[in-house]
């Protein structure tokens, strides 16, 4: 992710110890829906840097009741946000009418928070609809002072809007998880790697690969990795760039040999008599 702009930085280092304070209290008194949507929206502009009178808006109709925040910048809807009263525990069907409504008008990013926790969400027009959680945040866990959360909240803020940081750190997240390492440290060229240097530590005892495999996916490495819905895509994405790694590798090969003097254009010569 690239670097945290220093107008973003000061502003968290400001807003933050701010909610801080308000947040509990508001927790503690068990605040309603309505009020939970004017903290938030104080959020999105004194943390988050919107404009609340220009960019945060109520406008937008779902199925002839409104979703709770939009923002809205350049008159192009950049979050479709979903609010809960602060003492709501998120749940994944508090989404379905913004995904809907989000589906149906090409919105890609959709927010659930009651204030403390926001989910941030990524709509995957597949067949079917689905959504992705790429991020939560818990503001009240944030240190405005650590780079680590800084570029959290650099997610959600105008700034990494802007510089299309949520689109960088999604594709991030789609290549590299637990799911897509786990199945590449069970692959054929780590594995192969891992058998040779283990030869080599233990002195040319014989082992084989389906048994260094075997360890790896059954004593290892959790089974969710392997079992899950996003283990299975995962080795299948994986397995397709092998593939199409292990085909370049030997047309790079053939290239090379065709190259080398005395080379003939049709192969290597024949050998029957």
């Amino acid at each position: 992710m690239t670097s945290i702009p220093k107008k973003l930085s000061e502003r968290l280092v400001k807003a933050l110890p701010k909610f801080h304070k308000i947040l509990p209290i508001a927790k503690d008194r068990d605040i309603n829906e309505s009020d939970t949507v004017n903290i938030i929206t104080d959020m999105l502009s004194e943390i988050f840097g919107y404009d609340k009178y220009h960019e945060v808006t109520t406008e937008f109709a779902i199925r002839g009741t409104y979703c709770d925040l939009a923002l809205k910048v350049d008159d192009k809807i950049q979050y479709l946000i979903e609010a809960k009263a602060i003492g709501h525990d998120l749940k994944d069907n508090h989404l379905r009418q913004a995904i809907d409504y989000a589906t149906n008008q090409g919105i890609k990013w959709v927010i659930l928070t009651n204030s403390i926790i926001w989910q941030l969400h990524r709509v995957k027009f597949e067949q079917p609809i689905c959504h992705e959680c790429v991020a939560i945040i818990n503001i009240l866990e944030m240190n405005p002072k650590t780079d680590k959360d800084q570029e959290t909240l650099y997610l959600i803020a105008k700034e990494g809007l802007q510089k299309d940081i949520r689109e960088e750190y999604y594709e991030k997240i789609q290549n590299i998880n637990k799911y897509i390492i786990g199945s590449f440290l069970v692959s054929e060229p780590i594995i192969a790697v891992l058998r040779k240097e283990l030869r080599k530590f233990a002195d040319g005892v014989k082992i084989e690969i389906n048994e260094l495999r075997d360890i790896a996916q059954n004593e290892i490495i959790k089974r969710e990795i392997f079992d899950s819905e996003e283990g299975k895509k995962a080795a299948g994405k994986v397995q397709r760039y092998l593939k199409r790694s292990a085909k370049a590798k030997t047309k790079m090969d053939e290239s090379e040999n065709s190259k080398k003097p005395g080379a003939s254009p049709f192969g290597p010569p024949s050998t029957e008599n």
